[in-house]
């Protein structure tokens, strides 16, 4: 389990509505729960819960329109530096290779003098990308796509990782492989990561503590906290009997097992 150090992210009573042709279509309602620093935190729920809402809100791209959501104290009004955030989809821009593409968001933040004299190598090592720097998005698979756009966020170097379900259009060997990535980069690093995913068995892998929201109006239901031994390697983890009994867990709360 991660070392309580305070909470980095926390939402109380947060809601969340949009505009449609009736009457508003609320998404979260009453939202609570509190994210402790150098956590790993999966959030399950069905389709169409919110939890896209969410991770927007978490990072300050969608204002709420009650509660509130802090970071570290400070509340959340809009984008901010010390947060990165990962979509679904790559979002990479095509007229630029894998190190540009890198350095896009530095360059962008910081301006591109910045961005040319950041030192790429162990960022590209980390993601398995050393020879590929010169390539462009279209030369690459979807998994190496996906882990340049991690890249983009890492670059940055954010207090708080933000990723709303990316893998989730890979296929399962892929998305092992960057689950894996991922692992051996957070627990390098210990960033605070909040993850979106349909995937049980990839939210027990991955996290410290795994929330499990209901249906629309989204509201966090349960909290499993997920005591496996770390460093984590997948294949000793997923063949434990606990590894099994938080999967069967879950899946009783999410309506599947």
């Amino acid at each position: 389990m991660a070392r309580d150090l305070g909470p980095a992210i926390e939402l109380v009573d947060v809601s969340k509505s949009y505009a449609s042709a009736g009457s508003p279509l609320k998404v979260l309602d009453g939202l609570a729960c509190v994210i402790h620093d150098r956590e790993f935190i999966s959030v399950l729920g069905p389709s169409g819960c919110g939890k896209s809402t969410l991770i927007r809100l978490m990072a300050g791209l969608l204002p709420y329109d009650q509660g509130v959501v802090t970071l570290r104290g400070d509340k959340v009004t809009g984008p901010r530096r010390d947060v990165g955030i990962v979509f679904q989809t790559s979002n990479l821009l095509p007229w630029l290779d894998v190190d540009a593409n890198l350095r896009l968001g530095v360059e962008i933040r910081h301006g591109r003098a910045k961005a040319a004299a950041l030192d790429l190598m162990p960022l590209v090592k980390t993601l398995g990308l050393i020879g590929f720097e010169a390539a462009y998005p279209h030369q690459l698979s979807g998994g190496m796509r996906h882990r340049v756009a991690i890249g983009q966020a890492l670059a940055l170097n954010p207090d708080v990782l933000l990723m709303d379900e990316p893998f989730g259009a890979l296929d399962a060997l892929t998305r092992d492989q960057l689950n894996m990535e991922l692992l051996r980069i957070w627990q390098r690093d210990r960033k605070t990561v909040v993850l979106i995913t349909h995937s049980i068995s990839e939210a027990v892998l991955l996290s410290d503590r795994v929330l499990v929201m209901s249906e629309r109006p989204g509201r966090i239901i349960e909290q499993v906290a997920i005591d496996l031994p770390r460093p984590r390697d997948p294949a000793i983890s997923r063949a434990s009997p606990q590894f099994g009994g938080y999967v069967v867990r879950l899946g009783n709360f999410m309506g599947v097992s």
